[in-house]
């Protein structure tokens, strides 16, 4: 069964919603104090939800008295006479256990999942099996606390050790019309519990299908309450250790605390003494407000007497009123004389804006001119600077053509140096010959047989040996022609490595110097600009100091603005270029004092610019000029400027608003080429640094920003890493320089080597052929050997002319190409001297473009300074306007008020503020009076509050009394009730107690003393009534086992749960007794189908009869080194749910 209260922190507020509430809400809070169900265990803040009115009350009451008179005795419908029809057929709805499993928890990895049947369900097993873990598990993963398990003091006990966490599954069934939210939860509820190392409680109430509908206990508790689960009922869950300790316990109290617990009379009579320990508190209250209501009244009795001896003010009143209209009428007057004097002034300045539009237009006038020259200028240097682009490939055309017909004349060159020397040798040749014959023509000497034999065979040797001396020398020349192509060779490389180590040389000083900056700008960021820039600017500070310049110059103009985008940094800076450099002087004056102070710290070609212009407080409006394009900024918007001079400076000298900033190279040709640009853009630059207009493109010369770079450590790093690259390669250079220096030496060592040997073998074979010729000669007769030598020397003759034809051939082709190489370069030096004589025209219209430029920002710098003036005269008119209509508004306002106070217009002489003196005057006048008498209102209104007050709680407190009386009424009708009740349950448990030991042929006696709080019960074990009832304690161990069953199922027919649950019922019984209990409980649960019962046994089942009603369960054996759980003491507290 089930008792509803209210909780103690609700008491409070029931009280003060009955004293202040409407009378049917009273009614309701008297009827549902004692309807209200309230479970122990449940989180505080959670409201019962079930009613009961009081005539239910009366009429259940009285039900139950009239039912225990007679013969049968049944409680919420569980005897089996008052057991619907169907009953014993039908299978529980709610509050089922269908299956348990178990991860962790105790000393078991993994139990389950065990399914369990609709009715009877034997869980057997050998001891340490795991049979008391489930019913543990069932006890906790319900949200029982760890003491009602009789197995330890805290949840972190239960997790096994060694693991981090335990987890605990229980599915309840979930049918039928008494089904908890059957659409969100389905058919079966999924109680999932997971126990933390620390004790720690996590919730996940799932559905049929597995999903998650809740991690609240609260909605656990309610699930509970809806299907009557009673956890902490020792009946619904009998425990091992709560067992053994019932039939070892030999106090009355004890059971009679057991009865009183499990039965639930117990919670009602704790529930009934808080309800009068609170009524009493309320008494107590209710007194001390009849003592405030007397206090009260006697307040309402003093504003009583005031209220009636108020007397009026209402002459001062009258006046007061009086003065008031005429006060409203005078500042009428007042706002209308100063009215006029605006006016006048507004005409006046209206005549004076002629004069502004006048100048506006005269510099408007100046700045067309300007813009037409410098269009003009700017077209003249488009045309030069084009044709100097179409001469450039021609120019790279020449030059190759230069080289290619200067290597070809080098070779004619080389071929008219070996015909020379080829005709030379012959020369010689052809003289040595000559006279030879004149020597032999002189000699008269003739050779013996023997000597031309031997000379014969000389010559033959000797023909040997020239033989082998050509092949020598053919091979000496192919090999000295090699050496001279890979000299040549050597030489062209050697010159174009030079040229690129000298370009690699120039960048790697110039990153150095670049490096030595931005090392520089670690501690001052102004050393970006110059390593002087931080001199010049602490001497511009001190002369400023000093009194020398009217307003201190800005810059440079680099370090007086931020990036908003830093990746657009190149592009600024290739935009502004010499302008980052530059400062701004207010006047002339100034910038000769900059000019002197520059010349002490740069030399005169390095000086940064000096931009003069009129410094202002305010940047120009340039919303009507500027560029608007949805995707890319202009310059000025890139900028973040907090100095108006850097801005209006930048506006004047370079159009910042003008130039669009876009981030891709196609993307800018695309905007401002293959499309029209947008409005009012002259030019744009993209991330890279090139610019952009709508006729060109200029490609930019450097790859990184100089002044504007954002993270210094990232491009001093960077630098550092190109520095060592270009040092690397340069080194690269030199080595390979070294090396073809070494490779030019070597080859013409061995050149020199070879030419050396070709002489050497030259000269072996010209003493040879002489050598041969002189013998030849001494063979022969004179005759013979001159004929010989004639045609030897007509034939060297021959090869001479022939020489000589080639040589003067050589001659001829090389001064040919001679001629074409002259002509080459000299087209090519024309070419080269047009392109200078361009660059040089080029330059000094590029100065002219530059003044131009800075004239017509001066001219446009002038046009706004008017446009500015003429904005702020106009601004001053339109201000002179608002305050004439403001006035005219105040005016209209005042009238209009005034006419609310007094219709009729008043012609009040007097001043407002004389008005108002007099006003205040007698305001004190009536406040002096109002203090003597008091404030009418006042008075009235709290008089009339104190009686409001007074009869509110004078309602109240009766009310309250009343909601007393009715509450005596109510819960001595409640007491009875409990007390018959208790009476009811006593004899119904009395009744089934007997009835159950009847089945053995026991008798038995329960006697309960309710004013003591104990419970005796005698059994007889014999037969008849031969021998006399004896306690429990007298009986042996079986036969009290069985009584404790006998007790057991009597208090079981008294309460309403889904289940029971018994472990180890029978551990002290005998097999008669055994049997007998086994027969008895499976008789009761035959007879209430729609109940499961669980039993837990070491006992083996095998005896007990087969039907679908039963299910057995078998635990696997304990697996060995199993140990205990480690439990902490007892003064450990309970650990809380998450």
């Amino acid at each position: 069964m089930q008792s509803n209260i209210i909780e103690n922190r609700n008491w409070k507020s029931y009280v003060d919603v009955f004293v202040t509430g409407p009378a049917k809400t009273r009614t309701d809070i008297a009827f549902s104090i004692f309807s209200m169900s309230k479970r122990k265990d449940v989180s505080e803040g959670t409201l019962p939800v079930k009613r009961i009115k009081t005539e239910d009350i009366k009429d259940c009451d009285a039900e139950e008295a009239k039912t225990t008179k007679g013969k049968t005795v049944t409680t919420n419908g569980q005897s089996g006479e008052s057991l619907p029809p169907n009953s014993f057929l039908s299978e529980g709805d709610v509050g089922i256990i269908e299956s348990i499993s178990l991860k962790n928890f105790m000393c078991h990895a993994c139990l389950g999942p065990f399914k369990f049947g609709p009715n009877v369900n034997f869980v057997v097993g050998n001891n340490g099996s795991g049979k008391s873990a489930v019913l543990t598990a069932l006890i906790v993963g319900l949200g029982g606390k760890a003491t009602a398990t009789n197995r330890g003091y805290s949840i972190k006990g239960f997790v096994k050790d060694g693991q981090n966490s335990a987890d605990i599954s229980i599915t309840l069934r979930n049918r039928g019309p008494d089904a908890f939210k059957p659409d969100k939860y389905g058919e079966a509820v999924i109680v999932e519990q997971r126990i933390s190392g620390d004790g720690i409680r996590q919730y996940r109430l799932k559905n049929q299908s597995g999903h998650i509908i809740s991690t609240k206990k609260e909605e656990l508790n309610t699930i509970l309450d809806q299907f009557n689960i009673q956890v902490d009922n020792p009946v619904s869950i009998l425990t091992q250790e709560m067992s053994k300790h019932f039939l070892q316990s030999k106090s009355e109290a004890d059971k009679y605390k057991f009865f009183m617990k499990a039965t639930q009379l117990e919670q009602m009579r704790d529930d009934y003494s808080y309800i009068m320990q609170t009524k009493a508190l309320t008494n107590e209250k209710i007194e001390k407000q009849d003592e405030n209501l007397s206090e009260l009244k006697d307040q309402v009795k003093q504003k009583e007497d005031r209220y009636k001896s108020l007397s009026s003010l209402n002459e001062l009143q009258d006046k007061l009123e009086q003065l008031r209209n005429q006060m409203a009428w005078a500042l009428v007057i007042e706002v209308e004389k100063h009215l006029q004097p605006i006016k006048d002034r507004i005409k006046a300045e209206e005549s004076r804006s002629v004069k502004y539009d006048q100048k506006v237009e005269e510099w408007q006038m100046k700045v067309n001119e300007a813009e037409e020259r410098f269009k003009t200028i700017q077209n003249q240097l488009q045309k030069i600077t084009e044709e100097a682009q179409i001469l450039r490939p021609q120019c790279t055309t020449l030059k190759d053509d230069v080289q290619r017909k200067n290597k070809a004349c080098k070779e004619t060159e080389a071929t008219f140096h070996r015909y020379r020397t080829q005709l030379k040798q012959l020369e010689k040749d052809h003289d040595q010959l000559q006279r030879r014959i004149e020597q032999l023509r002189n000699s008269i000497t003739q050779s013996s047989e023997a000597e031309l034999k031997e000379r014969q065979e000389r010559i033959s040797c000797l023909q040997k040996q020239l033989k082998t001396l050509e092949d020598q020398e053919a091979t000496n020349s192919q090999q000295l022609a090699q050496f001279q192509h890979a000299i040549s060779k050597s030489r062209d490389e050697q010159e174009k490595l030079g040229e690129e180590e000298k370009d690699v040389k120039q960048s790697a000083e110039s990153r150095k110097e670049r490096l030595k900056e931005l090392k520089a700008s670690r501690t001052n960021q102004l050393k970006r600009f110059g390593e002087n820039m931080p001199a010049l600017l602490d001497a511009i500070t001190e002369a400023h100091k000093q009194g020398r310049f009217r307003h201190e110059p800005v810059g440079p103009l680099g370090a007086c603005f931020k990036l908003k985008y830093p990746e657009l940094a190149l592009a600024v800076e290739s935009c502004l270029k010499g302008l980052l450099l530059s400062f701004c002087c207010d006047n002339y004056r100034d910038e000769q004092v900059l000019q002197s102070l520059m010349s002490r710290y740069f030399g005169s070609g390095r000086r940064p610019q000096i931009n003069v212009c009129e410094f202002a407080n305010q940047v120009y409006n340039v919303k009507g000029r500027a560029v608007h394009h949805p995707d890319f900024p202009t310059v000025l918007d890139a900028l973040e400027i907090s100095n108006p001079v850097v801005a209006n400076c930048l506006i004047d000298m370079r159009g910042v608003e003008r130039i669009l900033l876009i981030n891709s190279n196609s993307r800018a040709r695309e905007i401002m080429q293959q499309q029209r640009p947008p409005a009012n853009c002259r030019e744009a630059f993209t991330a890279a640094g090139d610019q952009v207009f709508p006729n060109r493109y200029y490609s930019s010369e450097t790859d990184r920003a100089r002044y504007l770079g954002g993270d210094v450590e990232s491009e001093i790093s960077q630098l550092e890493m190109e520095v060592s690259n270009k040092m690397a390669k340069l080194s690269h250079f030199q080595q390979r320089l070294h090396s073809i220096i070494e490779e030019i030496r070597i080859n013409e060592t061995q050149m020199k080597m070879k030419q050396m040997q070709k002489r050497k073998i030259q000269e072996s074979m010209t003493k040879i052929k002489l050598e041969i010729s002189d013998l030849e000669n001494v063979d022969e007769p004179q005759s013979v050997d001159i004929s010989t030598l004639e045609e030897e020397v007509q034939d060297i003759w021959h090869r001479i002319v022939s020489g000589r034809n080639k040589l003067e051939e050589a001659r001829k082709d090389m001064d040919e190409h001679r001629k074409i190489v002259n002509e080459a370069e000299q087209r090519y030096k024309e070419v080269k001297e047009k392109i200078n004589l361009i660059a040089e025209g080029a330059d000094p219209i590029k100065d002219e473009l530059s003044k131009i430029d800075t004239e017509v920002g001066k001219c446009k710098h002038h046009k706004r300074h008017y446009d500015e003036k003429r904005k702020e005269h106009l601004e001053g008119i339109d201000k002179l306007k608002e305050n004439l209509e403001s006035k005219e508004k105040v005016l209209e306002e005042n009238t209009a008020k005034a006419k609310q106070i007094y219709a009729e217009r008043l012609e009040v002489v007097r001043t407002p503020k004389s008005i108002d003196v007099e006003i205040n005057r007698l305001r004190e006048r009536i406040s002096t009076e109002q203090e003597r008498h008091g404030n009418k209102e006042e008075i009235t209104r709290q008089y009339f509050d104190v009686l409001e007050t007074y009869k509110n709680v004078k309602s109240q407190i009766k009310n309250l009394k009343k909601f007393m009386q009715l509450l005596d009424k109510i819960m001595e009708e409640r007491h009875k009730a409990y007390k018959i009740f208790r009476r009811y349950i006593s004899l119904r448990c009395k009744y089934y107690f007997d009835s159950m030991l009847s089945q053995r042929g026991y008798h038995g006696k329960m006697s309960f003393d309710h004013k003591n709080a104990t419970l005796s019960i005698a059994v007889q074990p014999g037969e008849g009534d031969k021998a006399a009832l004896s306690d429990m304690r007298s009986l042996s161990g079986g036969e009290r086992s069985f009584s404790t069953v006998c007790f057991i199922l009597s208090l079981w027919d008294t309460m309403e749960s889904p289940f029971r649950c018994l472990d180890e019922f029978d551990v002290y019984m005998d097999m008669v007794n055994r049997r007998i209990s086994m027969d008895m409980m499976l008789k009761v649960a035959s007879s209430q189908r729609y109940r499961q019962f669980i039993f837990l046994t070491p006992q083996n089942m095998s005896s007990l009869p087969s039907s679908r009603l039963i299910r057995i369960l078998r635990m696997h054996d304990p697996e060995r080194g199993q140990t205990t759980l480690p439990f902490r003491s007892r003064d450990h507290a309970e650990d809380s749910d998450d």
